[in-house]
Order: C-alpha cells, then structure tokens, then sequence
C-alpha cells in the first residue's frame, strides 16, 4: 500500500511522473464510484476545495468530516476510525495537527492515506508549488528558490520537492526559527541540501523564485508578539524582491497576513503567481490521486 506522508514516500523519479498527471487536460476516472474521506481537525479553504474538486474530478464522492464527528482519540481512537473509514472509502485524507496521527493511520494500511496537511509536513502544497514553477520557469533542474521566513512544515515540503527535482534551495529566517535538527537529517537522508544566509538581501540575490509563509501558524497564536519581534526584517516587501531580480516570481501557500510577512505591493505586484500556485492546489492533488490509484493497483497485482 503506497500512502503520501511527505514528498519523499516517493522518490524524484515519482515525484516527475506525479507532475506529468497534475498536468494532464483529460484524466482517468478512477475513482468512478468511489469515495473519499477528507478529515479536518484544522479547517482550510484551499485544502478541502482542491481535494473536493480533485476527487469529483476523477469520478470519486468526497466526504468533508468535522473534526467532531469523528473525534479523534477521544470518540475513537485514530485506529478505530482509520478502520471504520476504510469500511465506506478507498482514500483517506487528514488534516491534522500532529503528523502522528497520519503515521498511525497509514500503519492500519487499509487503504491510501493522504496527509492534507500535519506539524511536520505539507508535502501537497508542495507539489502545487513546484507544478507552479514548471508552468512559469520550464525544466527546473539548475533553477534557484529562496524561502523567507519560519522553517517549519511548508519549507521541508517544499524543499524536498524542489530538492528532487534539482533546484537550489536557499532559505533566510531568524536563528530560532530555521529549521529543526530532526528535519534537517530528513533532508539529507532523502538526498536534498540547502543554503542558509542571515541576510534576506543576500539570500533572494539571482533567484528564480521567492517563497514566504506566515510567521505565525494556525496553533502559535499565542507566540505571536513575540514571533513578530523576531522575524523583523524578514518581510518580503518591494525592496526585497528588487535585489532578487526582474524575473523573479514570487510565492505564498496563503493566506497571507498582508503587513506581516508580505505586503500587499508583492502579493498584488506582477512578480506574484499566488494565484496560480492556489489553483494547482487541485491540478496537483488531482494528479496525486490518479498516481496513488494507478500504483496501488500496480503494486496489488506484483503480489497476486
């Protein structure tokens, strides 16, 4: 059973071929009479649109599911409900706070997991990030990115997506905030290494692309003030994208706190693809799916 945790359960060869079905203008139905669970102890506009769209798109009937509706180790435990969902569903998808939770559902190995988002990993923006950077940059192999700001889930998706595919991937954050040991040994078991500079300025200098998130996550907002405080200095503001250069595109896994981590001169200006990068939220967990679907049939027929 193959599940999708992060980018690197699959390999740069996969990640490829992901990319070539996201792409796609007529696509499989294979998930005709099918269902698909979308559990979300987070909410998220992006997340449960695209993954609706992407599942009615091949064939399939999503089911968005409350996060007390299923009450996740307290109803029920994660175990429990990974089976009973099994019983209606051929996919799962969880939105969760911790990455855990996916862990434990994918070990019930039921059916597909998909994590929709965790603490640890984004790994579908990702894949909607680097699709974005194909259609406006061309092959990516000796392109450049340079992430701004909080080195936390969305950045080590993002970098081993963009680390596959032979980008070079630089990021420039407060001391405190880049990113953890234990992800940083994740990073480089799966083949990927970045650059790291105390200056933003320096950092975006010739980059293809400039990426930021918010510097204050769902679940962090009493660490706000003092968030703030520390990453002063990490906007992505006009001036920044200047030393980045003309051609640069810039991108945001959104929302934004327009102000904060970016201004609205950015998010609004002709270097921004946000909006293109939030539509390929549903190309690239639409080809997600059509994969996952494909290769577990694959894989079920080897051990026939």
């Amino acid at each position: 059973m193959r599940h999708f945790l992060e980018v690197d359960d699959l390999d740069a060869t996969e990640v490829a071929e992901v990319l070539k079905f996201a792409s796609m203008k007529e696509f499989p139905k294979n998930l005709d009479g099918k269902g698909m669970a979308l559990i979300f102890e987070k909410p998220s506009a992006r997340t449960r649109n695209s993954m609706e769209m992407a599942v009615f798109q091949l064939g399939g009937h999503p089911i968005y599911i409350k996060p007390e509706e299923v009450g996740l180790d307290e109803r029920e435990s994660v175990e429990d409900v990974t089976k009973t969902l099994s019983c209606f569903h051929s996919m799962i998808g969880a939105r969760v706070f911790k990455h855990s939770t996916v862990e434990r559902m994918a070990r019930e190995n039921r059916v597909p997991i998909i994590n929709l988002l965790s603490d640890e990993a984004h790994p579908l923006q990702a894949l909607a990030d680097v699709l974005t950077m194909q259609q406006e940059l061309g092959d990516l192999e000796g392109r450049s990115i340079t992430y701004i700001g909080d080195g936390n889930n969305v950045f080590r998706s993002l970098a081993i997506a963009c680390g596959f595919l032979g980008m070079e991937v630089r990021f420039s954050g407060p001391p405190e905030y880049q990113l953890p040991y234990k992800d940083r040994d994740r990073l480089e078991f799966a083949g990927v290494s970045f650059e790291e500079y105390s200056s933003p300025e320096e950092a975006v200098k010739g980059v293809d692309a400039v990426y930021t998130d918010v510097w204050t996550s769902m679940g962090q907002e009493q660490e706000k003030t003092q968030r703030h405080k520390a990453f002063e200095g990490f906007q992505v503001n006009e001036k920044l994208m200047n030393h980045a250069g003309e051609k640069s595109i810039f991108l945001h896994c959104l929302p934004a706190h327009r102000g904060e981590e970016v201004t609205d001169e950015v998010v609004d200006g002709l270097a921004s693809r946000v909006w293109i990068q939030a539509e390929n939220r549903m190309h690239a967990a639409r080809g997600l799916l059509a994969w996952l679907v494909e290769k577990n049939i694959e894989e079920g027929n080897k051990h026939e």
